[in-house]
Parts: C-alpha cells; sequence; structure tokens
C-alpha cells in the first residue's frame, strides 16, 4: 500500500515540475520545486522549511538562496518578529505555482475519468482523514 501511495504522489509531483520546466523554468531543480511547494502564501521561516523538507536548516537555507538568486523567492521580515526573515514567493513563482497547479488538476480529472467520480470522492475523503494523522503543519 506504501508502495501505491509513493507512485501516485510522485506522478503528481512529476507532473508539475514537468509543467514547470514547460513553463520555462529549466533552472530549477525538483528538490527546488518540492522546498518551493512547502512555502506558505504569507511566507514560511527556513526552519520551518527544513523540517517540512525533513533536511537541516544549512541545506534548506542554501536552496533558498539559490531560489532567491534566481528571482523565484524573496527573503522579508517577519512581521511577528522583527528578528527573523519569511521567504516568500515572488510573483514569477506564484505564475508558475499555477502552471504547476493547473497540470496537477489536469493530472486529477484523468485519474477521475479512470476511477469514475465516486471512487475519486472516496479517496479524496480518505487522504482527507489520513492528512490529520499525518501532517503536522494541516
Amino acid at each position: 500500500m506504501g508502495l501505491l501511495m509513493f507512485v501516485a504522489a510522485r506522478s503528481l509531483e512529476a507532473r508539475a515540475y514537468d509543467a514547470l520546466v514547460a513553463a520555462g523554468a529549466d533552472d530549477i531543480t525538483p528538490t527546488q520545486a518540492r522546498l518551493m511547494a512547502q512555502i506558505d502564501q504569507g511566507g514560511t521561516r527556513v526552519v520551518t522549511l527544513a523540517a517540512r523538507a525533513r533536511t537541516t536548516k544549512q541545506s534548506a537555507a542554501f536552496l533558498v538562496d539559490q531560489l532567491e538568486r534566481a528571482g523565484y523567492v524573496e527573503r522579508v521580515a517577519d512581521p511577528r518578529d522583527g528578528r527573523a526573515k519569511l521567504v516568500r514567493l515572488t510573483a514569477r513563482a506564484r505564475a508558475l505555482g499555477d502552471r504547476a497547479d493547473a497540470a496537477v488538476a489536469e493530472a486529477l480529472a484523468e485519474w477521475e475519468a479512470h476511477l469514475g467520480a465516486t471512487r475519486m470522492r472516496q479517496l479524496e475523503e480518505t487522504m482527507s482523514m489520513l492528512r490529520e494523522i499525518t501532517d503536522p503543519w494541516a
């Protein structure tokens, strides 16, 4: 079962990444894209990104540095703590995110065509229930 869930998730991730590349973001690695996907709308601290990515703060900071130089993210002051910085997506990255989201939506529509609407709804309900016990950031 675990492998099946991994394969499905990897398929969606690949579709999203391929959409980024097709949109002209051929300078983003899959690892950078995964990190970008973890950035909240209002911004996220590097330490939180590291925890979500299950990597060190230093590795996450290195990826953020690369993304910042490429114009995909920016560091801004955290309004709740002036000493801290938030990593925020730039308008360029948000536009790319919209393309990736569209690719995922297309893939999910294909899944629904294959599974049927009832099974797809049940799958979504089941995954939402699992998220309650598996996603510490939900």
